[in-house]
């Protein structure tokens, strides 16, 4: 039961946080490693959205869910 609570939330997180809640990051300031804050958001998901994939595919594999 709480492997399905967690790959549910690694399914929808990336979702999320790069369609729902672009309107509330959707700011300039603060500018972070030289970026505005809003596209500093979207390359932060570019990198977390595979580690979110590899988090469901081994929970997948320790589920015996892969073949």
């Amino acid at each position: 039961m709480m492997k399905k609570a967690i790959l549910t939330i690694l399914v929808l997180l990336p979702f999320v946080a790069q369609l729902a809640l672009l309107p509330f990051v959707n700011k300039i300031g603060p500018i972070i490693f030289g970026l505005p804050f809003f596209h500093f958001w979207l390359f932060l998901w570019i990198v977390l959205t595979p580690l979110c994939t590899y988090g469901i595919y081994q929970l997948q594999k320790s589920k015996g869910g892969l073949e």
